[in-house]
């Protein structure tokens, strides 16, 4: 049987529908593991942190998420007074949905009495219960256990194209902690950190893996083994198109292991001797085509000392037409800001030379550069 469409209006552009417009009369019914909740709204209170979670517990129990994490959970108590492994996993996700990072936070959560029924808890144990909990877990074991569901999740996404961008972050630590290295950190120099090392599926900022990794680890070769990994556990239709990465990926490590494997890439290089005379022998040309953006490409060949053979690079530049502040330190440390006009007689250009195994055209490098740039969610 067909639908009768000619009760339908055409709707003007902007234009939101009918049945947009009205109001939802009484209470939506959402399916936790404590029955079915009916969930009300109050349109003169303000939302509540936990206002939309009966909804969420309704996703993970119609996906079977929460039950098969607890189900595999390599955690495991022989005495008979031990928390539930369920209501330790329950707490550790309680206090993760209300923005906590310390195990001391998760107090907070203690004395709410309506969520945790919803999850099928019995009872929200402490933060020592759950330290105690989690340092029963073994190291490989959990990762294990933690990688396979997080695959779950991502794994039937892969078979569309899709680029995998690869970045590290760096985040300060404070107290002691394991791992917490002096080590490279431009935010805070000489504060001990951690270093992760992030694979994520670009413009998504949907995570595949993290690595976490002592502060001085931040290099590409301490990223490339858990990244090469990463693309070996995936079948050939889950591959990523090409590989993304910074100026710490643009080395002959890792580009060699790339061609080895097949798999396209594009890094940007540093801006060393060798990629300074290759800008300046392209500055000589007029050939540069239109990469948009106000940015102009030029194609070449290169390759610097180190490399085993010869690349594609992608010249890419932007003229600035504003003034320019330059900053920079006094003998005593004290930051100075000052400003350079720019005259008409003159040009500044803004540079990026990227290498990559792609033969598409200098626009399509130059959209997945900007892409790359606008989308950039680890500083480094």
């Amino acid at each position: 049987m067909g639908k009768n469409r000619s009760a339908i209006r055409d709707l003007l552009t902007g234009e939101q529908p009918g049945v947009e417009e009205r109001e939802r009369a009484g209470p939506v019914v959402a399916d936790t593991f404590a029955g079915r909740v009916h969930v009300e709204w109050d349109n003169s209170e303000a939302v509540t942190p936990f206002g939309q979670l009966p909804f969420f517990v309704e996703f993970l129990k119609q996906g079977g998420l929460f039950d098969g994490t607890v189900a595999d959970c390599p955690l495991y108590y022989t005495s008979p007074n031990a928390p539930k492994k369920r209501d330790v996993l329950g707490t550790v996700l309680l206090s993760v949905l209300a923005g906590h990072w310390r195990y001391a936070h998760m107090t907070t959560v203690r004395c709410d009495k309506v969520n945790p029924p919803l999850l099928g808890m019995t009872e929200v144990v402490s933060e020592d219960a759950v330290r105690r909990g989690l340092d029963k877990i073994e190291e490989s074991a959990g990762e294990m256990w933690l990688q396979g569901h997080l695959d779950y999740t991502t794994r039937p996404l892969l078979s569309e194209p899709w680029i995998l961008d690869t970045d590290t972050t760096v985040k300060p630590l404070y107290g002691h902690q394991e791992g917490a290295v002096v080590g490279y950190n431009p935010h805070k120099p000489g504060r001990p950190s951690h270093s992760y090392h992030c694979y994520l599926v670009g413009n998504l900022r949907l995570v595949l893996a993290v690595e976490v990794a002592s502060g001085n680890e931040h290099t590409s070769k301490h990223s490339a083994p858990r990244l090469w990994k990463v693309l070996d556990d995936l079948t050939p239709d889950q591959r990523p198109w090409i590989i993304r990465g910074d100026v710490g990926f643009g080395n002959e490590p890792v580009m060699r292991e790339a061609e080895q494997r097949g798999q396209g890439y594009l890094f940007k290089l540093r801006l060393t001797k060798n990629v300074k005379r290759a800008i300046e022998r392209a500055m000589r040309d007029q050939d540069w085509c239109d990469a948009g953006h106000r940015w102009q490409g030029k194609e070449s060949q290169l390759r610097l000392q180190g490399w085993s053979r010869q690349r594609r690079v992608v010249i890419l530049r932007r003229r600035l037409e504003r003034s320019v502040a330059v900053s920079q330190r006094d003998e005593t440390g004290q930051l100075q800001l000052s400003f350079a006009d720019v005259d008409d007689g003159k040009e500044i250009w803004e540079y990026a030379v990227l290498v990559t195994s792609l033969d598409s055209e200098i626009l399509t490098i130059g959209q997945l550069y900007r892409d790359r740039a606008d989308c950039e969610i680890c500083q480094s």
